[in-house]
């Protein structure tokens, strides 16, 4: 099913009902999630201006949180430094870890996308080697009052590429160096009592930058993605009322070269006439898909190019509108009503909403003080937002396109707007 549809009409009664109308809300969600497609020219431009985006900014501050956390270890190391039967297999290690640390801030802040495998997993083997260089200074803990630093430290190397690196990957490597530093560290324990609550307070300074730092990315990343998303579709308010979108836009380039290309063929004879059975079905195939491209851009309005290109948007919103009548929206109302929607769905906790939109049908009235002016309504119904939960910008927004009146049944918001428009034999 795409956004262009709405699934079976809405249960008012039972529970039975309402649970598999919901599991089949559900289902088309992540039907329409997985089909999603961004326009290629969008990932290309979001990733030539990541770096401008604040990513930059941010992985700084995380590794700089970091190292205060390196910093106390190293200062423990110099309190400890005369309990050790053999400091200096850790003093190696600090060496070790403040030079890799250097090197490593100095290519993350060098690039702009990716931290190459070979790089990160060069990072990796030298965090194993500090892990054993520390853990052999340690002494398995024969020296009352010492638990292992630099091996923590570790973990605030692994934060500087919470940016540059998949996020599970970084877990993942933070989860092992986590389990390490535990086997060595309780082990001791188990002889020495005293000695277990420095060791749950090292493996937390070992895990604990990596795993905020993860989350934080993660986070920044989703709230850019949702601006850049809405400012995507956005874009979609000022076209006509009926034009082909930015995936569509990419199909018919690649088409028009194509027919470009074929036609070029035979100008300049490569390609011989008459035309062989491969060419005429090469040729007869552009031609189909150039008028169906053509015949939906007749049909599709900007709305449901909006949802279709919308990452957030799309799997969230059902849109029943066979006559087109979104496209006849003035800027305003346009703007508005992508406005509501975008709320009802960005400001959630924990559910994910839905979202169900119903045009017409149209109908006209005739006054002194409005002039001759075509009406239909709207039908938003959503489920997964309570009411008491919508903002009040949202029915800013919602007035903006007409007057409202709304209520809740079983569960689901009902908003039922009356909307006027310009009649368009009059413009």
């Amino acid at each position: 099913m795409t956004s262009g549809t709405v699934p079976a009409p809405l249960s008012t009664g039972g529970s039975s009902s309402s649970r598999a109308h919901r599991q089949l809300l559900e289902e088309q969600r992540d039907e329409r999630r997985r089909a999603f497609r961004r326009p290629q020219r969008t990932v290309n431009t979001t990733r030539a201006n990541g770096a401008g985006l604040g990513g930059r900014h941010l992985g700084v501050g995380i590794s700089l949180s970091g190292g205060f956390f390196a910093l106390f270890l190293l200062w423990r190391f110099a309190i400890q430094w005369d309990r050790y039967p053999n400091p200096l297999p850790t003093l190696a290690a600090w060496v070790i870890l403040v030079l890799a640390t250097a090197l490593t801030m100095v290519c993350v802040n060098r690039l702009s996308g990716r931290m190459p495998t070979w790089m990160f997993l060069t990072v990796l083997a030298i965090g194993e080697v500090i892990v054993g260089l520390d853990l052999a200074g340690y002494g398995r803990g024969d020296a009352m009052g010492t638990y292992p630093t630099a091996a923590a430290g570790v973990g605030a190397l692994f934060a500087m590429l919470v940016t540059v690196r998949r996020g599970r990957e970084v877990v993942a490597a933070t989860l092992v160096l986590g389990a390490v530093i535990a086997a060595g560290s309780l082990t001791a324990a188990a002889t020495l009592p005293l000695t277990f609550a420095p060791a749950i307070l090292t493996i937390s300074l070992c895990v604990f930058p990596p795993l905020v730092g993860v989350s934080i990315v993660r986070g920044f990343r989703r709230m850019v993605q949702r601006e850049l998303d809405l400012v995507l579709v956005q874009s979609t308010v000022t076209q006509l009322s009926s034009a082909v979108g930015m995936l569509a836009s990419e199909e018919l380039a690649r088409i028009d070269l194509d027919a470009e290309t074929l036609l070029d063929d035979v100008a300049t004879g490569r390609t011989a006439l008459p035309l062989s059975s491969a060419k005429s079905a090469a040729a007869a195939t552009l031609a189909t898909q150039l008028r169906l491209h053509l015949i939906e851009g007749r049909r599709e309005t900007w709305l449901r190019h909006a949802l279709t290109e919308s990452e957030f948007l799309g799997p969230a919103v059902n849109l029943d509108d066979p006559a087109g009548l979104a496209g006849q929206l003035s800027p305003e109302q346009r703007d508005a009503l992508l406005l509501a929607i975008w709320l009802l769905i960005s400001d959630t906790e924990g559910a994910e909403p839905t979202v169900s939109l119903v045009f017409g049908p149209l109908g006209r009235t005739s006054g002194r003080e409005i002039g001759e002016m075509l009406r239909f309504p709207i039908k938003m119904i959503v489920e997964g937002v309570p009411r008491r939960r919508v903002d009040p910008e949202t029915w800013q927004a919602i007035r903006v396109v007409g007057p409202h009146i709304d209520s809740v049944r079983s569960g689901q918001l009902h908003v039922d707007i009356e909307c006027s428009i310009d009649n368009p034999a009059d413009a």
